[in-house]
C-alpha cells in the first residue's frame, strides 16, 4: 500500500491535469440532480420519512412477489427482517393504515405493527434534515478558515467536503437509493471523514517540515490507508445486513462508500492542486 502511494509523480501533471476528473464528475453529478429535480420534483429518491406513508410489519408464508399482489397500493419496499422467520417490514406512500390493514387481514397476513407518518409531518422532517445539512456544513467551512484564515487552503478543503456530498447524492438519483434518515446520517459522516482527510494532507504540507511532494506522500500513506480501510469495513457492513435482511444499514454502507471513494479523488487530486498552486504560485492568498 505505502510503496504504491510512494509510486505517484505529481510532477509529471500540471494543475489543471489534476482537477480535470473531479470537477467534471462534479460538473455531471450537479446535472443529475438538476434534472432530477426539474424531472420528478426532487433531487434523489426520498423514503417515507420525507414524504408520508405507511410502514406494516406482517408474518406470512408468501414470497415478495406474491405480498405486491395482496394489496391494491402500490408497495414501496418489502424488506425481510433478520432473525425473524417469514417476517416483512412493508412500505407504502399511501398515509392511510386503514384499507392496507384489511387487505393484509384479508389475506390471512399476521400483522405486528402498524406506523403512519403524515405528509405535513414528513415536510418537517424533511427541512429539518435540509437545514440539518447545511448547519453542518456551514459549521465545517467555518472552522476550516479560522483554523487556515488563508483562503485557497481553506477552499480547498470546503470544496472536497462539498463534492464528497454532491456525487454520493447523484449517485443514489441513479441507483434509486432513497433519502431516509439513515441515509442522511451517512451524509453527515461524510462531511466529517473528508474534512478529516484534507487536513490531515493541508497539515502536513503547510504546517510541517519538508518539501511540497514530500509532505503530500507522508499524508497519502496514512490518509489513503485510512480511506480504503473504512471502504473495506462499509462494503463488508453492506453485504452483511443485506444478507441478513437488516434495513437501513445496506444503504448507509453504499452511501458511504460512494463518497469515500470520491473522497479519495478530491483529496488526492482536486486539495492537492489548489495546494501546489498555492504554494508555488498564489502565496499569501
Amino acid at each position: 500500500m505505502n510503496r504504491s502511494v510512494l509510486q505517484v509523480e505529481y510532477s509529471d501533471y500540471t494543475n489543471r491535469q489534476l482537477v480535470v476528473v473531479p470537477l467534471a464528475l462534479l460538473a455531471v453529478s450537479a446535472v443529475v440532480l438538476a434534472a432530477a429535480t426539474v424531472l420528478v420534483g426532487a433531487p434523489v429518491p426520498l423514503g417515507i420519512e420525507f414524504t408520508g406513508g405507511t410502514e406494516l410489519r406482517v408474518v406470512t408464508g408468501d414470497s415478495p412477489e406474491e405480498i405486491r399482489t395482496t394489496f391494491d397500493e402500490n408497495v414501496e419496499s418489502v424488506t425481510p427482517i433478520a432473525g425473524q422467520s417469514d417476517t416483512y417490514r412493508l412500505t407504502f406512500q399511501a398515509d392511510d393504515a386503514g384499507p392496507l390493514q384489511e387487505q393484509a387481514e384479508a389475506a390471512g397476513y399476521e400483522i405486528e405493527s402498524i406506523g403512519e407518518r403524515s405528509a405535513s409531518f414528513a415536510a418537517d422532517t424533511q427541512q429539518q434534515a435540509i437545514v440539518g445539512l447545511l448547519i453542518a456544513f456551514a459549521g465545517m467551512a467555518v472552522l476550516v478558515f479560522l483554523m487556515f484564515r488563508t483562503f485557497i487552503p481553506s477552499v480547498a478543503v470546503v470544496a472536497s467536503a462539498f463534492s464528497d456530498i454532491v456525487i454520493p447524492l447523484a449517485l443514489m438519483r441513479l441507483f434509486d437509493i432513497e433519502l431516509s434518515l439513515g441515509t442522511v446520517a451517512a451524509l453527515l459522516m461524510l462531511i466529517g471523514y473528508s474534512v478529516d482527510s484534507d487536513l490531515l494532507l493541508n497539515n502536513h504540507v503547510l504546517r510541517r517540515q519538508g518539501g511540497f511532494y514530500e509532505s503530500t506522500f507522508r499524508a497519502m500513506r496514512t490518509g489513503v490507508t485510512m480511506t480504503i480501510t473504512s471502504i473495506a469495513a462499509m462494503v463488508v457492513m453492506a453485504v452483511v445486513a443485506t444478507v441478513l435482511g437488516i434495513p437501513l444499514l445496506p444503504e448507509v454502507g453504499i452511501v458511504l462508500v460512494f463518497g469515500l471513494t470520491a473522497d479519495l479523488m478530491n483529496t488526492y487530486l482536486l486539495n492537492v492542486s489548489l495546494l501546489r498552486y498555492y504554494k508555488y504560485e498564489a502565496v499569501g492568498i
